[in-house]
């Protein structure tokens, strides 16, 4: 886990077959660019069936979100999918 000035990352409590850790989250800073990485929805591509044009246009790549600007909507719908998916991390045993 790294907890510093504009770079949070998580891993998964539970190690990888090769005793590696596997990843979970990230949120990174950069000027006015934050980006979110969330493995979960690469893991889980149904989390992002239902994804409103508003936060899929953050989207980049398969499980990251990029925002320059923070809209209370758009970060409400993104806290449901992580929460969706750490629930579904936890019932497969990762967390």
């Amino acid at each position: 886990m790294q907890d510093d000035d504009g770079h949070f990352y998580a891993n998964c409590r539970k190690l990888d077959a090769k005793g590696k850790a596997q990843f979970f989250g990230a949120v990174k800073v950069a000027g006015r660019k934050h980006s979110f990485h969330f493995m979960p929805v690469y893991d889980f591509p149904e989390l992002l069936v239902e994804l409103s044009p508003a936060l899929k246009k953050h989207m980049q790549g398969k499980s990251c979100f990029n925002f320059t600007s923070l809209d209370p909507a758009v970060l409400d719908e993104l806290q449901g999918i992580v929460e969706q998916g750490a629930s579904r991390y936890e019932a497969v045993g990762k967390l």
